[in-house]
């Protein structure tokens, strides 16, 4: 008798700690926090997409291809763009910045005013810090109108970027006039981070196949990659 008693807490204590484990396992790892954009425009090509990314500035980038319209027929366009970008310290810690500081976008961010139809921009933010999305045409929120801005730019430049592949492959002279198209965007900020396209533009800037006017331009545009 008094050896079961003796072992009894030993066995209430083993299933307490059984317990406790199967407990710990169940519990979901902390959720590392991850920003979304997602983009929508019937009008444009492409219509849709959508760009997720991480903390370290790993991300994903998906766009549909869309239906092209007469005048974009005669150019090569990207089509369904899938791929893996890397983003820039500096430029990822500014957008989880503006995250937290407007506060995880748990507000209506649109504007309401009447202005020109740019397309609807969802800013969205899922983290152990907190969680929230709002969508907008247009924001009299500066930080919030900025950011969805230079994403539009992060955008254009992938976009550039798939182009720029196709012509590596089917049409080397063609490169000239994309390469002076991205130079010109860059130039104006409407393409930045450059270091998402960074193979392409060192592929080009490596082939001698290529005409040496393009082959400069990527040079150049390679020192603006971080």
């Amino acid at each position: 008798m008094k050896v079961e008693l003796l072992a009894l807490p030993l066995r209430i204590l083993a299933v307490i700690l059984l317990a406790f484990c199967c407990t710990a396992r169940s519990l979901p790892a902390q959720q590392a926090p991850v920003f979304e954009i997602e983009f929508t425009n019937a009008g444009l090509v492409p219509p849709h997409w959508l760009l997720r990314l991480n903390v370290d500035g790993s991300g994903q980038f998906d766009a549909e291809a869309g239906q092209p319209s007469q005048q974009d027929k005669n150019q090569i366009l990207a089509g369904d763009v899938h791929r893996p970008i890397q983003l820039s310290s500096e430029f990822t810690a500014r957008v989880f910045a503006t995250a937290r500081e407007r506060r995880f976008f748990q507000f209506p961010c649109e504007s309401h005013i009447k202005v020109a139809f740019q397309g609807t921009k969802r800013l969205s933010y899922l983290g152990p810090d907190g969680s929230g999305a709002c969508e907008f045409n247009y924001s009299k929120d500066k930080q919030i109108q900025a950011l969805g801005d230079s994403l539009m730019a992060v955008e254009n430049t992938v976009l550039y970027g798939a182009r720029l592949e196709k012509l590596l492959h089917h049409d080397r002279l063609g490169l000239d006039k994309e390469m002076e198209s991205l130079a010109e965007a860059a130039h104006d900020g409407n393409a930045i981070e450059m270091g998402a396209i960074r193979d392409t533009l060192t592929r080009i800037a490596s082939d001698d196949q290529v005409l040496e006017r393009a082959r400069k331009k990527a040079r150049l545009l390679l020192t603006q990659a971080r």
